[in-house]
């Protein structure tokens, strides 16, 4: 009997080391934990900025998103909420941009790989970043709408299966997948002129910089001139989609919403939250970036 179950343990342990041998020679499941990891560092650390940016595009009593709006949400969170509440909505961020961006880059993987043998052209990179994220977008919008009704405040939700379940309960499948439009066409476009600047700007550095301890910083670098760019290029649809998840009995469709937002706050309305989104989208796109070169570079995955 002993040698039947030392046998049975042996049998167990070969199939779960073959299982974890096929894992780490799949390049896409590679990809996958390496964009979670990546994602999980940068999501935790930036937080705040995403927070101060949905609380932002949600008053009516901030009237731009600059410095001066940034330091009245932060000092109010901080008062009112204590500094861990910079941190609210940190559960619902986690379930989405772990898995979320390991979905992204492993699908960005396989394009390239399929579409363009890994070396992707300007026209290319755009085309190919926009469908990973849409890919990722479309697959990840429930989570997306309970974490901006998390950071706004306008909602008290105990823990994310309760969100889900009372925004199910009271608007059916449309209210976990509201705004999803404008979702798309705020990341879409973002991760398509990303990945176009990231490359772009990437192949301009002397190839023996990125092949010694500069590495980083130059990833880095390159990732901040990246999410600068594309980030402003798709602010204002990052405002509508933030109106239509937190009011989706008042913003019914996309055109509403923009309407709304225009006749409220003027052509400035589309830009409120700007500059907390450009430091956290740009940050946190850098050190994404960053992260997943350095693993990809570990696990000899290009």
């Amino acid at each position: 009997m002993p040698s039947e179950g030392v046998n049975r343990a042996l049998v167990v342990k070969s199939d779960n080391m073959a299982l974890l041998d096929a894992i780490s020679s799949s390049p896409l499941v590679k990809s996958f934990v390496a964009g979670s990891f990546s994602g999980t560092c940068s999501t935790i650390l930036f937080q705040p900025l995403d927070l101060v940016k949905t609380r932002l595009q949600s008053t009516i009593t901030i009237p731009s998103g600059g410095a001066g709006g940034m330091l009245h949400i932060v000092s109010k969170v901080v008062r009112n909420e204590r500094l861990f509440g910079l941190w609210k909505g940190m559960t619902p961020s986690i379930y989405r941009c772990v898995p979320g961006v390991g979905l992204y880059f492993s699908s960005l993987h396989w394009l390239k790989t399929h579409l363009c043998e890994g070396h992707p052209g300007p026209l290319q990179a755009i085309a190919l970043g926009a469908m990973a994220r849409t890919v990722t977008g479309v697959t990840m919008i429930p989570i997306t709408v309970i974490k901006c009704r998390y950071e706004s405040g306008v909602y008290a939700y105990g823990s994310v299966r309760e969100a889900a379940s009372s925004i199910y309960m009271k608007e059916g499948a449309r209210g976990l997948t509201c705004g999803l439009l404008p979702t798309l066409l705020r990341d879409a476009p973002f991760s398509g002129l990303y990945l176009m600047f990231y490359t772009q700007t990437k192949k301009r550095v002397p190839t023996q910089l990125l092949e010694n301890h500069m590495a980083p910083v130059i990833h880095f670098t390159c990732g901040v001139l990246a999410g600068l760019s594309a980030s402003a290029v798709t602010q204002p649809f990052d405002v509508v989609k933030t109106k239509m998840q937190l009011y989706p009995q008042k913003f019914t469709s996309f055109p509403q919403a923009v309407w709304y937002v225009n006749q409220k706050y003027g052509p400035m309305g589309y830009f409120k939250g700007l500059v907390p989104r450009m430091l956290r989208r740009t940050l946190m796109a850098a050190m994404a970036w960053t992260v997943y070169e350095q693993i990809t570079k570990s696990f000899e995955l290009k």
